[in-house]
């Protein structure tokens, strides 16, 4: 035999899953994690009780709360009666004259215009009533 000639055997390398570097890897990553978890600051607050939602306040009306309606033709209301946008200041100060304690609903329509509504809210705190409160529902689905 030759030690020259040529190699008729082939060598096929096959493909091989390392697994000891797989699984260094996986301890690397696992402690990576582990210290960045230690290494968190908790956070720490003060234990405080919040407040409850509830639905009392629209199953009993109160008869000296003022309910301010803004209509989405941009009409308001003063408890269900049509009056201009000039008029809510007036109103109010009689309003506060008379009731000891005021209370002012604002609420609109879904179409109506934001900034009507932003000036009654401002015509209320110019009054100086300092409970006024904001209708708020959740929309309305289709079919109800």
């Amino acid at each position: 035999m030759d030690s020259t000639g040529p190699i008729k055997e082939e060598f096929k390398k096959k493909a091989r899953i390392e697994i000891i570097p797989l699984i260094d890897v996986i301890f690397f990553l696992l402690a990576t994690f582990v210290l960045f978890t230690l290494s968190l600051n908790r956070i720490k607050s003060i234990p405080i009780q919040l407040p409850v939602a509830s639905n009392e306040a629209a199953s009993k009306p109160d008869e000296d709360m003022v309910n301010l309606q803004i209509s989405d033709q941009g009409n308001c209301y003063w408890n269900k009666d049509l009056i201009t946008l000039q008029e809510i200041a007036p109103r109010l100060e009689h309003y506060k004259q008379e009731v000891s304690n005021p209370r002012v609903l604002v609420s609109g329509d879904d179409k109506a215009k934001f900034g009507i509504a932003v000036l009654a809210l401002d015509e209320v705190r110019k009054a100086g009533i300092d409970q006024v409160s904001v209708d708020t529902r959740p929309p309305r689905q289709a079919g109800r």
